[in-house]
């Protein structure tokens, strides 16, 4: 999760280059698997609400960083950034973003809209290769353009073919797609769990105050309904934090185009399992936009792989 140790990157710079890239793609691979098995994990945790449960996620997020920081001694490192009134903010920023993208995903689950939810994050890799191109002036090939270009004509069957208009989806796919440019932003100074801490820690009086509401309306339901209820319950710090781990090292690692194509993973998980787990309906409409989706994520697979073999073939041994 930290900057690799010098052995990593000594000899040629193109196979040190090519090393951190193969460990950004194990980073992100990771991160947007566990994100698309979520829903699953939510729905086993009813009758727990959506405000309760994400008040959970985020008080159990600080203690589970808090461990890991205390494990590898990393305080010292980590107070002289929290220090630092610039990274902070950033941070502070950071957490507002991840705060509506939780709350808004957990409440799409829990009110049976996964489909909807994974709608949002297949536009989400839009937003990202935008901002990658218009913030950081990042280029993309004339291959990735038709991937666009393909995903922007789905994303309109997809949002308007149901006659509804698509609030969750927007939600998701711009809160994290402006939060992955921070966490770009900041990759280089600010490591993953030095980072996920100062998001918490700003987010946690807000968690504090919905627990308390819940508690004093519906009342909390963590210890009301079983012990393996309980449990689950508290693992949703671990489990919350450890694919945001995965994707801070990945966001350091990668090209900001490149995170945006992989996060295609994540959506078409949870398309999976809203469909065919939970049930959920799907019109022509809808198999029509998602179909063209998988089309881009070819034309996208077809450009990656290409990319590598070609970063392969210019790699030249050390003598």
């Amino acid at each position: 999760m930290s900057t690799p140790p010098p052995s990593e990157t000594v000899g040629d710079p193109a196979a040190a280059s090519t090393s951190l890239s193969r460990a950004g793609l194990v980073y992100a691979a990771a991160a947007y698997g566990l994100w698309g098995v979520l829903p699953i994990y939510f729905i086993a945790l009813e009758p727990t609400g959506p405000f309760e449960l994400v008040g959970w996620r985020i008080v159990l997020s600080l203690v589970f960083c808090a461990v890991l920081i205390t494990v590898t001694r990393a305080w010292r490192p980590f107070v002289a950034l929290a220090l630092d009134r610039r990274v902070l903010l950033t941070m502070g920023v950071a957490g507002l973003l991840i705060y509506v993208n939780w709350q808004t995903y957990v409440y799409a689950v829990l009110s049976g809209q996964v489909v909807e939810a994974a709608l949002g994050y297949f536009i989400n890799p839009i937003v990202t290769v935008f901002l990658g191109v218009l913030v950081l002036r990042e280029r993309l090939n004339l291959t990735q353009w038709i991937a666009v270009g393909i995903s922007i004509v789905a994303v309109f069957v997809l949002a308007f073919g149901h006659g509804e208009f698509p609030w969750i989806a927007l939600l998701l796919a711009f809160s994290f797609g402006f939060y992955g440019l921070i966490k770009k932003r900041v990759g280089p100074r600010v490591d993953a769990v030095a980072g996920l801490t100062l998001e918490t820690a700003w987010l946690t009086p807000v968690a504090v105050i919905q627990l308390i509401v819940v508690g004093t309306t519906a009342g909390l339901t963590v210890g009301q309904h079983g012990t393996w209820h309980t449990v689950l319950l508290l693992l949703s710090g671990a489990i919350t934090a450890i694919p945001l781990l995965f994707f801070a090292a990945a966001s350091r690692r990668l090209p900001l185009t490149t995170m945006g194509f992989i996060q295609y993973f994540a959506p078409f998980i949870q398309f999976v399992v809203g469909v065919f787990v939970l049930h959920e309906p799907m019109p022509l409409e809808r198999w029509i936009g998602f179909a063209l989706v998988w089309l881009a994520l070819v034309v996208l697979t077809f450009d990656l792989v290409r990319g590598a073999r070609a970063a392969r073939r210019q790699i030249v041994p050390l003598t």
